[in-house]
């Protein structure tokens, strides 16, 4: 006995229609998505710094001087400043380092530097626009890209 759905049914040309339309959708979708992880991972790296750049300015009320440090550093007063961006360095996006300033003394003047991607943090992270982010105590920032949105 049949019933009258028996011979409903989708043919292989309505599925390949849906395939195509889904592929279609995701094609459009996925660059806006990307475009969207990376400036959230951006946002990231610049509350990093601004982060790093006020902890540095509260040492350098106290003992007058700020400190340069890196992933490298093996002194216990630097380790004081996080060299990763997020929650862990594994899942971070930028590498933190903090120097002199150009020309000026660690007790003058710091600059934070944000490395996209390197191999201590997510290696996969890669942002083209913006590239190293750069702050320092005077109140410079810049940013290694090309783009002029990178500090609105």
């Amino acid at each position: 006995m049949k019933t009258q759905f028996a011979d409903r049914g989708f043919t292989l040309a309505d599925l390949l229609v849906a395939v195509a339309i889904v592929g279609i959708l995701a094609s459009v979708a996925y660059p806006s998505y990307a475009s969207y992880v990376t400036r959230s991972r951006r946002a990231e790296g610049k509350l990093a710094l601004l982060d790093i750049l006020q902890q540095q300015e509260r040492h350098y009320s106290q003992h007058n001087t700020y400190v340069a440090f890196s992933a490298d550093t093996d002194d216990t007063d630097p380790r004081r400043f996080k060299w990763w961006s997020g929650p862990t360095s594994q899942g971070s996006a930028y590498e933190l380092r903090g120097q002199a300033c150009e020309g000026s003394d660690i007790g003058e003047c710091i600059e934070i530097t944000a490395l996209p991607g390197t191999e201590r943090v997510d290696a996969q992270f890669r942002d083209s626009e913006c590239g190293t982010l750069r702050a320092d105590s005077i109140g410079r920032r810049s940013a290694s890209g090309s783009s002029t949105r990178c500090w609105p």
